[in-house]
């Protein structure tokens, strides 16, 4: 799970529990101007082959966390349920993409986009 916040012109990604030792990673920092959008999709969590794993952990079915090399894209995973997934589409980060479980997948996709609208 990760908990999304806003401070100031930034979006932090806040991994939470264990899941920093799956993802290898405790949070992302992201500028928003490198934040292009962000929607509800628990389709893009689903299935087994999420990409070349490079730093993380990828159990099928149970979760997929960290970075994958994906059709010519870095994405970032952190997600146990599919159906709280988020994507984040970004530009001119190390990540193309971030996929992540979330509370409340709608209010957040909604707070990301609005400040992405707001920068």
């Amino acid at each position: 799970m990760v908990t999304v916040t806003r401070a100031g012109s930034m979006l932090r990604f806040e991994i939470e529990g264990f899941d920093k030792v799956l993802a290898l990673k405790g949070h992302l920092e992201l500028p928003l101007t490198h934040v292009r959008s962000a929607r509800v999709d628990p389709d893009a969590a689903k299935g087994w082959w999420h990409g070349v794993r490079l730093p993380g952990t990828d159990i099928p079915g149970f979760v997929t966390a960290g970075s994958f090399y994906q059709s010519g894209r870095m994405v970032f995973y952190d997600v146990h349920h599919a159906e709280h997934a988020i994507v984040v589409e970004l530009a001119d980060d190390s990540y193309d993409r971030l996929i992540v479980e979330v509370r409340d997948p709608a209010g957040t996709a909604a707070m990301i986009n609005a400040a992405v609208a707001g920068r």
